[in-house]
């Protein structure tokens, strides 16, 4: 097994993704050099530099590579990038090349693994793991899939004995891992650009799953079918762990957790059922690490969410603003559905920003069946992220917004939406995808708070 310890230093190509900077905030934190290149300066780089970590953004060979000896420095890529000078200058001059997926599989095999894998909810779930495993102060560090708010971080830091993760699915990273502990909360077909079929992608999830060793060491969702004994939990139906009798009272959410014939009453200000489903994956692990229940309840109660997973504003004219990342039909249907289910009657307005054109293609009448259920729908262009338009002709905002049966709806750029926004009746907005919709959020605060 390789090293990672004789590596003095750490050069990240792709350094601003989500995955990961939180793998060089790792090395940083370990005392490491931690260097990179990114195509784009965004707030993560930002705080990267702060934190003391070099990037550049120009694809050259720079005098900081003259620095770098091939015998103790490591190249970590992401597989989003295809081509680069950068990378072929280390690959010529014989430099350690790994993928990102590669060096967290170095990181788990040396540590106690918790992973968090499924098409939906690995974000939350994994990020409310580490946030528990926090609070009880085990010796663990996680690698998060989104921004904490608790910690306005995707690296918590508390230890190296253990480490929590999301297990992405994505170019079947996740087969790199050994979790000792896992959790699937779902399975979707979702990057058929890489799996080709949805038979495809549910095998690489049976087979991550049975890397797991022991049987009452892998957590399922109830109806997810990973082939192998589990552990199974749900919401409002038995499994070995649920969750029942879910109510909201103000700002605060009460259910209770259900397990070995013995009940334990949670609150926390997290909206969502899908959440508190969720709640109930993270809770059975905690629980099942002999964790106490006192403990568990405060981790639960303090935990503030993950930045664009459900993040909820009420404003004092009697608007509400969520923002989300979904950028898949079954995700849009659970926030759009815990938005119908906590704001009934209430007019909904939802400017939605599609993230890849194979995406769009592949689940067209999902998409549109989800964002039909708005009363008004600002259907954004497409987010290309690593795909160009001219290998899918024909599939634009256009041709999904005449699918979706909707009087009021209509296609708008970026740049148009915020504009757009400022004239719609609506008593609840959701911005909601995966692409750069993001730079909405500051504007739409700002005008809400004073209008």
């Amino acid at each position: 097994m390789q090293n990672l310890n004789t590596y003095k230093n750490f050069y990240f190509v792709g350094i601003g993704g989500i995955g990961m900077s939180a793998l060089a905030r790792y090395f940083h934190a370990a005392g490491k050099n931690v260097l990179g290149y990114d195509k784009t300066e965004t707030k993560l780089t930002a705080e990267l530099q702060k934190e003391g970590i070099y990037i550049s953004f120009e694809d050259v060979v720079n005098e900081k590579f003259s620095e770098l000896n091939k015998e103790n420095t490591l190249i970590i890529y992401t597989p989003a990038i295809k081509v680069l000078k950068i990378l072929d200058y280390f690959n010529e001059n014989n430099f350690e090349v790994l993928k990102r997926a590669k060096v967290l599989g170095l990181i788990t095999e040396n540590t106690e693994c918790i992973a968090v894998a499924g098409t939906h909810g690995k974000t939350t779930t994994s990020s409310l793991v580490a946030h528990l495993c926090k609070v009880a102060n085990l010796p663990f560090s996680g690698f998060l899939g989104g921004i904490s708010e608790n910690y306005k971080s995707n690296f918590i830091y508390n230890g190296t004995e253990m480490s929590v993760l999301e297990a992405d699915e994505y170019d079947r990273s996740f087969l790199n891992l050994s979790p000792d502990w896992a959790i699937v909360t779902s399975i979707d077909a979702d990057h058929l650009d890489i799996y080709g079929d949805t038979e495809t992608i549910e095998q690489s999830f049976r087979d991550f799953a049975d890397l797991v060793p022991e049987n009452n060491q892998l957590f399922v969702r109830k109806g997810v079918k990973i082939g192998r004994p589990c552990k199974t939990y749900a919401v409002n139906e038995e499994a070995d762990f649920y969750s029942d009798n879910l109510k909201i009272e103000g700002e605060k959410m009460f259910f209770d957790f259900n397990f070995d014939g013995k009940t334990e009453e949670f609150s926390w200000e997290i909206p969502g059922i899908h959440n508190v489903e969720n709640a109930t994956a993270a809770i059975s692990i905690l629980y099942s690490l002999n964790v106490d229940f006192e403990t568990i309840k405060k981790g639960i109660s303090t935990f503030k969410g993950i930045k664009r997973r459900y993040t909820k504003h009420s404003f004092a004219n009697g608007k509400i603003y969520v923002d989300d990342y979904a950028h898949h039909p079954t995700e849009l249907n659970a926030v759009i559905g815990s938005i119908r289910t906590f704001n009934p009657g209430k007019k909904l307005l939802v400017a939605f920003q599609p993230h890849l054109f194979s995406r769009t293609r592949d689940f067209a009448d999902g998409f549109a069946e989800s964002l039909a259920q708005a009363d008004e729908l600002l259907l954004l262009d497409i987010y290309p992220a690593r795909e160009l338009q001219k290998d899918f002709e024909g599939i634009t905002s256009d041709w999904l917004l005449e699918k979706v049966n909707l009087d009021k709806k209509e296609v708008c750029s970026l740049s148009q939406a915020f504009d757009k926004i400022k004239e719609k009746d609506f008593d609840v907005l959701l911005t909601v995808g995966a692409g750069n919709i993001d730079t909405l959020y500051d504007p739409i605060m700002n005008w809400l708070e004073n209008i």
